[in-house]
């Protein structure tokens, strides 16, 4: 049964993130394992809330009956339910549930923080309304930040300050995909760019994918790219407080999401034409990056956090 935990969650990460993939391979084995089922648990619950299955084998049907509804209200309140069950220590029927108790008890996570995450896509179920700039990162906290501290929790981290460290990681990596996939997210009905924003820019909600506005859109991306900086900024500050190959993983992650930022700005109006990605080149020298910055991290004492940046809550 562990083997096959760990083959499903492999299989899950190298078809939903090839990004993600390719920073954790650099983890440790036991680390590693851990990451990638905490995140094809992530996959699973956004998959189900969705009604999709991507990542997940084709012959598999536990969805069907173990969050058997049609609502995606009721589908999220059986994630929550199954949630707590796998805190209770109850056998868990899914590959997804599975990994992630052993995951959770193991590490001790605290399951106000699964629960956090699961509140982030009840905002999606609610089709929340994102007025101002901090709406939405309130919204990337859920989604993101708080699966940022998660990951540190696994990798040893308990200090509040590493922790915040690692939740600005994770708002920076939402930060970037919300720009990056705009035009993508609006097709179904979502948007997460403040409506605040978006009347200064004079583009209706319900027109964001209309051609016209595709300048002013990409004034909006680059507003979110360069809000993700200093979240970027951040989460390189929190390296030296973790292990070092953790660190090396860490830092390559941080590049490689961050350079899909980069293309996203570059790119302009055209953002959009196709989905950004990076290259095997791009992450090959990211690779060299990350380790650079991994072995600096050793020898320096980052900058304190600067008080500007949203605080994620207690």
């Amino acid at each position: 049964m562990r083997d096959k935990l760990g083959q499903h969650a492999a299989q899950t990460i190298a078809a939903g993130s090839k990004s993600f993939a390719t920073a954790a391979k650099l983890f440790d084995p036991a680390t590693r394992r851990s990451a990638m089922m905490l995140y094809a648990w992530c996959r699973h619950c956004d998959d189900v809330i969705d009604d999709q299955q991507l990542g997940f084998p084709a012959q598999e049907t536990y969805e069907a009956h173990e969050t058997g509804s049609e609502s995606s209200e009721a589908r999220l309140n059986e994630l929550r339910k199954l949630t707590r069950r796998a805190y209770a220590g109850e056998p868990m029927q899914s590959p997804a549930f599975a990994a992630f108790q052993e995951v959770a008890l193991r590490h001790g996570i605290p399951e106000r923080y699964p629960q956090a995450h699961l509140n982030g896509f009840a905002m999606d179920v609610a089709q929340r309304r994102y007025v101002t700039i901090d709406d939405t990162v309130d919204y990337c906290y859920h989604v993101a930040g708080v699966v940022g501290v998660m990951m540190a929790w696994i990798m040893g981290a308990r200090d509040e300050a590493t922790l915040d460290r690692a939740c600005d990681l994770g708002l920076a990596f939402q930060l970037t995909n919300i720009a990056r996939d705009i035009i993508e997210d609006a097709q179904i009905g979502r948007c997460y760019l403040p409506e605040q924003w978006l009347e200064e820019a004079d583009i209706p909600r319900q027109e964001i994918t209309a051609p016209q506005h595709r300048e002013a859109l990409a004034g909006l991306a680059r507003r979110l790219i360069d809000l993700a900086e200093p979240y970027y900024d951040s989460a390189h500050g929190g390296l030296s407080a973790l292990p070092p190959r953790c660190a090396w993983a860490i830092a390559t992650a941080r590049g490689v999401y961050r350079e899909i930022g980069i293309k996203v700005k570059a790119h302009g109006a055209r953002a959009w034409d196709s989905r950004i990605s990076t290259t095997k080149v791009d992450k090959a020298r990211l690779l060299g990056q990350g380790l650079s910055q991994a072995v600096a991290s050793r020898w320096y004492r980052p900058a304190p956090r600067s008080g500007s940046l949203w605080q994620r809550p207690a």
